[in-house]
């Protein structure tokens, strides 16, 4: 069931209503109703894949019960093990399986040792890679000890299967969320006004930003050998937009959504293209994801610490790893290598926390040099987009290869002139709110009345009669 679907228009205010008609008292129906619903909204692509995720939900309970009276750290090390080997052996096998065998072929062929080719017909199922990662902090945290493990399973799985932000995400930690369904929740009508704002924002990002960018990002790169030089830096450019309004999109309804139900989500996106180095954009680019592999792999590696050797290995390892995460290609492990890369210099300079407020905090315009530095750590976050478009390496780099030559500096052959138009009104908008967890949070209610549902109003009109319902959120396949 997609967001963006008149399914889910549907789907959630039947939802919404039969939960506030429960008495906030009864925690454990309301939580029932949460399962239900998030298990009818994730069968709704595929019911065989419910039980995937209930088994995975029965497997960390089971090992948090386990760890809560277990004192030999032997055995807690295993009952770890346990949780490590089935959900990552679940997602290596639905996600990696055929990847790792065509490279398992392609490498004794190239030695000479031509054998037979196969591979399973293997569907990946949806959000897997974003519940496993939720499911294994909930094991992790409670072997740290940083969590005390839950004995109520209906609670337990409303965490895993939240749906919300069950498919992509942000992937929530359950010392954040779980302890959420626990405790009594009351409606509260100026969070949930919030939340219809963050929704109709996120709304807008994917059908409206998102889905029109694809238009033109779509024709460029399954023909780029026909474009020239400026047409395809274009095409980049309509990407990386592409994938921030899709994918923060998705976010936004998430976190609103959840904020119509009394819960409250962690922030996963905070307007990365206005970063000033890479460092900044990967502590505003999925917030959720970065920060779960910093501190369940990056800081026990050692983080920064230790000789330079080591940090260059932790690095490497850490967006390596995050590249390969999103997909089974070796453009995915390029992609973050390069970052890696980007990233690389501003650590060994301790260069890498030099911009953690907002850029241009409590003022209307940036300097001269937050305009470069924002300019050119989008270049180069755009490049690195390319190899995460591409249908193969070779592809990415002749991409590239066609922008960096003298067609540059010819004129476009598509100019897709509406879409620039919405764009440069959103990143006014999106400039205008940097300040705030979502870009349409700037208006408030001290704004005159008729101003604010003014611009509702437009938004309302530029999804209906501009917006898309073709295009399937980016991260579905990851």
């Amino acid at each position: 069931m997609f967001f963006n679907s008149i399914d889910f228009a549907l789907f959630l205010p039947l939802v919404f209503a039969l939960y506030w008609l429960i008495p906030g008292r009864f925690i454990k129906i309301q939580n029932i109703l949460i399962v239900v619903a998030s298990y009818v909204f994730y069968g709704w692509w595929d019911w065989r894949f419910l039980f995937l995720i209930f088994f995975s939900t029965v497997v960390d309970f089971s090992i948090g019960l386990a760890l809560k009276d277990e004192l030999r750290q032997s055995k807690r090390k295993t009952y770890l093990w346990m949780s490590l080997i089935v959900n990552l052996g679940l997602l290596g096998f639905f996600k990696y399986f055929n990847f790792f065998l065509d490279n398992f072929v392609a490498a004794f062929t190239f030695f000479g040792y031509p054998i037979g080719e196969s591979s399973l017909n293997i569907i990946l199922p949806v959000g897997i890679s974003f519940y496993t990662f939720q499911t294994l902090s909930y094991t992790i945290d409670v072997y740290r000890r940083n969590l005390e493990p839950t004995k109520d399973f209906v609670a337990f799985t409303a965490f895993v299967s939240f749906f919300p932000q069950l498919v992509a995400g942000p992937i929530e930690r359950a010392t954040n969320l779980l302890p959420q369904f626990s405790i009594k929740r009351e409606f509260n009508q100026a969070n949930a006004i919030a939340g219809l704002q963050q929704i109709l924002w996120g709304l807008f990002k994917k059908t409206v930003i998102a889905d029109n960018c694809a238009v033109y990002a779509n024709m460029v790169f399954e023909n780029p050998a026909s474009q020239n030089g400026s047409t395809l830096a274009i095409g980049a450019v309509m990407f990386a937009f592409q994938i921030y309004g899709d994918f923060s999109g998705y976010s936004d309804i998430a976190i609103g959504t959840s904020r119509l139900f009394g819960f409250n989500l962690m922030q996963n996106f905070a307007t990365p293209y206005f970063a000033r180095d890479m460092a900044e954009f990967w502590r505003r680019w999925h917030i959720s994801l970065s920060t779960w592999f910093r501190d369940y792999l990056y800081i026990p590696l050692g983080g920064g610490r230790g000789t330079r050797a080591t940090v260059i290995r932790n690095t490497f390892v850490i967006f390596l790893v995050s590249g390969f995460w999103h997909g089974a290609n070796w453009t995915f492990v390029v992609w973050g290598g390069l970052h890696a890369l980007y990233f690389l210099p501003l650590l060994l300079l301790g260069k890498n926390r030099r911009n953690l407020e907002v850029v241009a905090q409590g003022s209307l315009f940036p300097s001269m040099m937050d305009v470069f530095n924002i300019l050119s750590t989008f270049i180069l976050s755009t490049l690195a987009w390319i190899f995460f478009r591409a249908a193969n390496l070779t592809q990415a780099f002749d991409y590239i290869g066609g922008i960096f030559n003298d067609s540059i500096l010819k004129s476009p052959e598509l100019v897709p002139q509406a879409t620039t138009i919405f764009l440069l009104l959103f990143i006014v908008a999106e400039w205008l709110g940097r300040e705030h967890k979502f870009a349409l949070a700037v208006i408030s209610n001290k704004w005159n009345r008729p101003v604010r549902w003014a611009i509702y109003m437009v938004l309302i009109i530029c999804i209906f009669f501009w917006g898309t319902q073709d295009q399937e959120f980016i991260y579905f396949q990851f």
